[in-house]
């Protein structure tokens, strides 16, 4: 007899990671982090368990006091035939009012974007991290890697 996945066994399972944007953290300054559900159809998530979605050119916009997702990529499914979905449609994103609003008045300043960091499921439901950052200059990425090469020599023993 088979085992039925009760709340709490769902809750633990591990996150499956579908796609990292990698250039995020090198080409923003990333201030705060959200957890943002997707508004997707049946043939988007197959693609996703797949593996097929890329949100490298992607970016979050406010319209409407509703937070979407723009550019984000995500490949048609080989096994949805004709009900398959548009790979470059706009994706509605469902957080809390209140975030909403906080990521509203941040967003309207100068120099913030909302950055799609991750997007994986967790417990069963298709999740994407959002990252309220501002862009750096040259010289702040030329900073961050020097840093990043010190900690590494640091944990080699060098210097």
């Amino acid at each position: 007899m088979a085992k039925t996945k009760t709340k709490k066994s769902m809750t633990e399972e591990a996150e499956k990671i579908v796609c990292r944007n990698k250039r995020a953290t090198h080409d923003y300054a990333i201030e705060a982090r959200y957890e943002a559900g997707l508004v997707l159809v049946g043939s988007e998530v197959k693609s996703l368990r797949l593996g097929k979605a890329s949100i490298a050119e992607a970016y979050g916009h406010i319209e409407n006091d509703e937070v979407w997702l723009e550019g984000a990529l995500i490949n048609e499914s080989p096994y949805a035939n004709r009900f398959n979905h548009a790979p470059n449609r706009r994706r509605k994103l469902l957080l809390h009012r209140e975030e909403i609003d906080r990521l509203n008045v941040k967003v309207n300043q100068r120099g913030y974007t909302l950055v799609p960091m991750a997007v994986y499921f967790r417990g069963g439901k298709a999740k994407l991290e959002l990252g309220l950052g501002r862009g750096k200059k040259a010289y702040d990425k030329r900073d961050s890697i020097k840093e990043k090469d010190v900690k590494r020599d640091m944990e080699r023993g060098y210097r």
